[in-house]
């Protein structure tokens, strides 16, 4: 099996045909596999390419630098090591994660009050001096496609395009610059640079570079498949709440990062820029009226979007 690759920008067409052909699309994959790669997204390359080498020059900082910016879990600066997400599964002491990370949590939580009261405010960077223009950047065009690929899929679960919009005007959204280091010493028995998990919340927009050690997804037949970098392009996949939301019709699916392999010379760091969407913090998450029917009732009750992320990040972070 293979991730379906989607040309979204039909998307942005007058005639409906075009529009309903990328929904359709959109359901076919996030009822199979929950994963898609999306070419036609209109993020510049470009800019893409500067989140890359902004966040590189972070990471070769030195360690002291880095964790002055450490902060509570799912902010700032997360050392190597910190997390270990196969934990949000239920996996008991899981192996610590072969990964650093800088987390950048979403400027409408901030301006809006939607954090708990006290809680600190994004940790940035000095140094490289373009860090946060950079950032900023890439997150609005971000939230912007995070938009979009909610109107697919309002049309895709056969709803109004517009429906997920009182939901997602202060959508969450968390970025994370992951950071794989080479790994010099073997990894432990069941340790990689992300043991299987799934995502929280909404949509993950990914943009993962070719170094060895990717991103591998499980399939319906139990196998680990890679998902392979393709110039231009984007990986999305459905978080938990989407799962609940849509009644297990879309499917949030367990996936790791892999280690490169041991026979391999040279570097093999890798970088990935993750920007996770979501519901507004305090949306009520509950079965959508057409993902249920007499013979298929609800089987989730209602979450606060906000409770359940903070609860998943606790169970990483334990």
């Amino acid at each position: 099996m293979r991730i379906p690759v989607i040309d979204i920008a039909p998307f942005a067409s007058p005639d409906p045909a075009d529009r309903l052909r990328v929904a359709r699309q959109w359901d076919e994959a996030f009822s199979t596999i929950g994963f898609a790669t999306i070419a036609g997204h209109g993020i510049p390359e470009s800019l893409m390419a500067d989140v890359h080498a902004v966040a590189h020059e972070f990471f070769a900082r030195p360690e002291t630098e880095k964790m002055a910016l450490h902060g509570p879990p799912g902010l700032g600066y997360e050392g190597f090591q910190e997390a270990k997400l196969a934990q949000s599964k239920g996996a008991g002491a899981a192996p610590a994660d072969l990964v650093e990370a800088l987390m950048i949590q979403g400027p409408e939580w901030d301006r809006r009050g939607e954090m708990p009261p006290g809680a600190p405010a994004n940790l940035w960077p000095a140094v490289p001096a373009r860090f946060r223009s950079t950032i900023d950047a890439y997150v609005a065009e971000a939230f912007a496609l995070g938009q979009t690929l909610m109107r697919i899929s309002a049309l895709a679960l056969g709803l109004e395009e517009g429906f997920f919009g009182p939901y997602y005007d202060r959508m969450m959204h968390n970025l994370r610059l992951a950071h794989y280091p080479d790994q010099a010493e073997p990894p432990l028995p069941g340790q990689f640079r992300n043991g299987q998990h799934t995502d929280f919340t909404g949509f993950t927009i990914l943009r993962q570079d070719s170094a060895p050690g990717g991103l591998q997804v499980l399939s319906p037949d139990g196998d680990w498949i890679d998902v392979p970098p393709i110039a231009g392009t984007l990986v999305i996949n459905s978080g938990d709440l989407l799962q609940r939301w849509t009644n297990d019709r879309w499917r949030s699916n367990l996936h790791r990062v892999k280690n490169p392999d041991r026979a391999l010379t040279g570097s093999t760091a890798r970088l990935s820029i993750v920007m996770f969407t979501g519901p507004n913090p305090d949306a009520a998450v509950e079965c959508l009226p057409t993902c249920a029917g007499p013979d298929n009732p609800p089987r989730y009750g209602p979450v606060k979007a906000f409770d359940y992320l903070m609860m998943k990040i606790a169970e990483t972070f334990a």
